[in-house]
């Protein structure tokens, strides 16, 4: 939709690393405070705005969780595939799982297991997945779909979440958050992503609502309270640090809500508005591979198939 406005393909990929670096950092803040209250976040920190680890997984200073790990995965079997494949998806969530992760939702555990006894790459149907595993780690997704027809990117959105998470509030999420990162990417600023996805995505699911209401406190990991979180902070804040920390600070499921809010900050403002102290103490593996995807993911993209950088 806003294609026409951006000549500069390497402005479209600097926002791509933003959003991959965006997902990191937001995971690693997030992860610190994960399962506690905004009382609790208080008294223990004040203003939670470090990478300082610790937290119930006792991580490192920059250390990250799932929501990296799964998405790092399920970028490599994209470009392995050369695209969204069920069957390879599966494989690189069966492998991941495999390499003992410091952390994996009882959903994601489930789906993997199922297809590890049947070999079929799709979760069966169910009304209690949803879940935010699925829309946590769609970033890949967006990057390697950009350029293709809304409804190509709705489907290729779907085969990976439907490994683990097959249902239809997660299918909507994790769709609305695909189409929201591939605009930004594009140049939309949030005002235009609130607008154009966000506002729809509550048209369609009344449930999503965000504008209007209490500051949604404590998110779960239902992904209906985890949009509503990074929505309500996005539509206030004016920044890619006070948005993270808005969403940080009120703790429940922090780590996803916050690497949510990452990757969209991280497409809107791109990688120059990232605090540097925040860079800086990121796992310097994770913040390369970060960036090395990104950048194969764009060069897989149809937009950048089209026109070279």
């Amino acid at each position: 939709m806003y294609s026409e406005k951006v000549s500069d393909m390497q402005a479209i990929a600097k926002r791509a690393i933003g959003a991959y670096l965006g997902l990191a950092i937001g995971d690693a803040l997030g992860a610190t405070v994960e399962f506690m209250t905004p009382r609790e976040i208080r008294a223990a920190y004040g203003i939670h705005d470090r990478l300082r680890g610790g937290g119930w997984l006792r991580l490192r200073p920059g250390q990250v969780t799932d929501d990296t790990g799964m998405s790092l995965a399920l970028g490599q079997a994209i470009l392995e595939r050369g695209g969204v494949e069920a069957e390879a998806v599966a494989r690189a969530f069966d492998a991941w799982m495999r390499s003992k992760p410091v952390d994996i939702g009882h959903t994601v555990r489930r789906g993997v297991q199922f297809f590890r006894h049947t070999g079929c790459p799709e979760s069966p149907p169910s009304e209690h997945d949803a879940g935010n595993g699925a829309a946590m780690r769609v970033l890949p997704v967006a990057i390697a779909t950009l350029g293709e027809a809304g409804e190509r990117v709705r489907a290729s959105c779907r085969v990976q979440a439907h490994v683990t998470h097959n249902n239809p509030l997660s299918d909507a999420a994790t769709e609305c958050l695909a189409l929201m990162l591939q605009d930004g990417f594009l140049g939309a600023d949030k005002q235009q992503l609130l607008q154009e996805h966000a506002t729809r995505l509550v048209e369609r699911h009344p449930q999503f609502a965000f504008q209007g209401r209490q500051p949604r406190i404590n998110p779960s990991g239902y992904v209906v309270e985890t949009l509503q979180a990074v929505f309500q902070a996005l539509s206030v804040q004016e920044s890619f640090y006070d948005t993270l920390v808005d969403v940080a600070n009120r703790g429940g499921d922090a780590d996803t809500t916050s690497a949510i809010a990452g990757m969209l900050c991280g497409a809107i403002y791109g990688p120059g508005a990232i605090p540097s102290v925040w860079l800086t103490k990121l796992d310097r593996s994770i913040g390369k591979g970060c960036i090395a995807q990104a950048k194969s993911l764009c060069g897989l993209a149809p937009l950048f198939r089209q026109r070279t950088l």
